[in-house]
């Protein structure tokens, strides 16, 4: 259930955030506010997570973390912050927040099948229902664009 709530949280703030962005976008490139946000992040995010980090014990964690994990890590942050963000402020930028998000909420099932796929995680009915449910929202969404 604690997991329910952290995603339903997550999804809030990923559901308001497009608001913001667009209005920081208005006069602006979108490599610039990428550049911006993600100054901002470094700066806000590394004194919280910094905090955090000293106060729990972590600095004695993280020198024991792997390089491998390390690896996988920089590729999950270049394809979610850096390529993704960057895409997504292109299209919110140039298009309607509320299309843009949707599009971008079909990622899940190119999730869903790399997870089945080249992870071996199972399909139930119940997911299969999701993604399908998914496809059918984007089709309906493409038949009326405005």
């Amino acid at each position: 259930m604690l997991s329910f709530i952290y995603a339903l949280f997550g999804a809030i703030c990923w559901g308001i955030a497009p608001a913001f962005g667009k209005l920081g976008l208005k006069d602006v490139h979108p490599l610039d506010g990428l550049a911006v946000r993600t100054l901002l992040t470094v700066i806000l995010v590394g004194i919280f997570i910094g905090i955090w980090f000293i106060s729990s014990g972590g600095i004695g964690r993280i020198t024991a973390v792997p390089g491998k994990t390390w690896c996988f890590i920089g590729i999950e942050a270049f394809f979610a912050t850096f390529a993704g963000d960057l895409a997504y402020y292109a299209a919110i930028k140039r298009g309607d927040i509320g299309q843009t998000s949707l599009v971008l909420a079909a990622s899940p099932l190119l999730t869903f099948w790399v997870g089945w796929y080249f992870m071996g995680e199972t399909v139930s009915a119940l997911k299969l229902t999701g993604a399908m449910l998914i496809v059918i929202g984007l089709i309906c969404m493409s038949l009326n664009p405005s």
